[in-house]
């Protein structure tokens, strides 16, 4: 598919940058290029042959949007048509995959991890795909997920300095997958097989809970803002592991963390898994995305692209908090408090993301 937007590759530090005119530019020009991206992929669902698998990638793709639309903000700033056309690709991957194991009846964590194979093919050319759909009951999607991994594949070509951080990137994605494998398997088996993994890999992440861990693991984020320092044709190792170093537990875990906080409700009537179930209460829960909301800010702060991981973090409190489950769920206070540590800046994007929810 032709590139939707022309690509503005360059090295420097925005970090001075005006938000304001970053957002700007998000809203008016990048996420009429999602919506085009996504209808590409919604025509390619249309054609599943298998009515199960057609169903779950439209439904993916009609109610999980906002997952594409809120990673395109990677792609926005400088504007890179190829790491949009990436992006939209993966998240649309993780999307359907995480409604495959969700939605469509099966518990076989042997299927799931075999589906998840496609995910890393998609970020190393170098591998051979295989049969994603091994032992799972359902099996003719048409060619569906092996043409996302060919476009995730074909816009990596562009990323000059992909090799500096390919490493990193596989072994989040492997975090991602296990943790989707784990998550999605019997309700007898997860929490045991999710534990026994995180306390293995949270041991180097002194502070950090079992849950918090196991949360930033679910996030695309860090995959994203390491490939867009990669677009930008970055050879400085030592930025690749600052970025990660801020991204990976805590601008991840912010981000699953609120996606949980705001799904508790809905979580507890379907019996689904949630992390924020693992605090002791509602106390420690606060005490612990503020802890993790600081570590973010201080953390970003770091960065000679401060001002736009900054600007990430003030979106991801705007975009979750303005959320109408916050009002249904009387999470008023809570939703206060956390925007109060971000002050009137993120107050501001919050108001500005709620206006902007009524166009979407």
């Amino acid at each position: 598919m032709k590139s939707l937007i022309t690509p503005v590759l360059r090295e420097g530090s925005p970090g001075t940058h005006n938000k304001g005119t970053m957002l700007g530019s998000f809203i008016i020009r990048t996420l009429p290029q999602v919506q085009k991206l996504l209808q590409f992929w919604r025509v390619k669902a249309q054609g599943i042959p298998d009515p199960t698998l057609r169903q779950q990638a439209l439904d993916s793709l009609a109610h999980k949007s906002f997952h594409c639309q809120g990673g395109a903000v990677y792609a926005a700033y400088p504007r890179n048509a190829q790491l949009l056309e990436f992006i939209v690709a993966y998240q649309t991957m993780c999307d359907y995959l995480d409604n495959l194991c969700d939605r469509a009846g099966s518990t076989d964590g042997h299927a799931f991890k075999q589906l998840h194979q496609s995910l890393l093919d998609a970020l190393d050319s170098n591998r051979n795909p295989t049969d994603y759909y091994k032992n799972y009951p359902y099996q003719d999607d048409g060619g569906y997920l092996s043409s996302l991994v060919k476009r995730c594949r074909e816009n990596l070509s562009s990323a000059s300095n992909y090799q500096q951080v390919q490493q990193e990137i596989m072994a989040l994605a492997e975090w991602y997958s296990t943790l989707q494998v784990a998550k999605h398997i019997h309700i007898e088996q997860r929490e045991q097989v999710l534990r026994r993994w995180a306390d293995y890999h949270v041991r180097h992440y002194p502070g950090v809970y079992w849950q918090e861990f196991s949360a930033a693991s679910g996030s695309t984020l860090a995959i994203f803002a390491l490939m867009r320092q990669a677009y930008m044709g970055s050879s400085n190792r030592q930025t690749y592991l600052q970025l990660l170093d801020v991204y990976f537990p805590w601008i991840c875990g912010l981000h699953i963390l609120l996606d949980y906080f705001i799904d508790q409700e809905e979580d507890q009537l379907n019996g689904d898994l949630n992390f924020v179930f693992y605090f002791t209460d509602e106390a420690e829960m606060m005490a612990r995305l503020v802890y993790i909301l600081t570590e973010c800010y201080q953390k970003a702060a770091m960065l000679p692209d401060y001002s736009f991981h900054e600007m990430v973090v003030d979106g991801l409190l705007a975009l979750y908090l303005s959320d109408h489950k916050v009002e249904l769920q009387g999470y008023h206070s809570l939703r206060r408090q956390l925007l109060n540590q971000g002050g009137k800046r993120v107050w501001r994007t919050y108001h500005l993301c709620r206006t902007v929810r009524h166009f979407l």
